[in-house]
């Protein structure tokens, strides 16, 4: 399992780095400065979670059931915050209307702030 926990935050942040920099690139001739700005807050935490998973990753302290856990919070919350976050910043330049699925942005910071509590406990639980 560390070694999934591993890719997925590599991946996660190699694919942070690539909207970021598209984000400062070529998102910006194309959106509102709003628009950029919370392009920009999706991008920033998704790196953060990527760097979550790479400590998660390498700590041992977890046994596997508990380490799954919290590694699938965080991915599916940064799905749903960080690519909310996405869609609705390019609302703009696509047919179809992102705002429909704005709840999933709070509903992804919601399941991130589990993420982290969960591990908390599971942390406060070690003997």
């Amino acid at each position: 399992m560390n070694r999934t926990i591993l890719l997925g935050g590599i991946v996660m942040g190699l694919v942070a780095i690539v909207l970021g920099a598209f984000g400062a690139h070529g998102l910006e001739r194309l959106v509102s400065e709003d628009a950029v700005d919370s392009f920009e807050t999706g991008v920033r935490y998704q790196m953060y979670h990527a760097l979550f998973l790479l400590f998660l990753g390498t700590w041992n302290a977890l046994d596997l059931k508990k380490q799954k856990t919290v590694f699938r919070l965080v991915v599916i919350g940064v799905i749903l915050f960080s690519g909310s976050i996405y869609l609705l910043s390019i609302n703009s330049l696509v047919a179809f209307d992102f705002k429909t699925l704005a709840l999933l942005t709070p509903l992804g910071g919601t399941i991130l702030i589990f993420a982290w509590g969960i591990l908390a406990y599971f942390v406060l639980a070690i003997k």
